[in-house]
């Protein structure tokens, strides 16, 4: 799982890569955390999915986890651009109610 993070304007993009499993969670969890540590000044995190190739429950852990921490620095969290089978996950697992898509 690739992580990467832009800062445009005041908004954080954070892109992840690859596939989101058990495997890869651990590692990715400690560089999102790095990156809205350092960018807590924010005015709203966007993770876009568009190359998450495959992700189970263990993405719905750790989309969780990034909106606790996006939660207590104030900050919005949204996702972007999930492929088909990501965004079912998703919808079925009524995530969208806590982190809603980018538009």
């Amino acid at each position: 799982m690739q992580v990467t993070g832009t800062l445009r304007g005041r908004n954080l993009y954070i892109s992840l890569s690859g596939e989101m499993d058990e495997c890869s969670a651990q590692d990715a969890r400690l560089k999102c955390d790095k990156l809205i540590d350092n960018n807590a000044n924010a005015n709203k995190i966007i993770i876009n999915l568009a190359e998450v190739a495959f992700m189970d429950s263990t993405g719905i852990g750790f989309l969780i986890g990034r909106y606790k921490k996006a939660s207590r620095l104030s900050v919005p969290l949204y996702v972007e651009k999930p492929n088909f089978a990501a965004d079912k996950i998703l919808n079925l697992s009524g995530i969208y109610s806590l982190i809603p898509k980018a538009e």
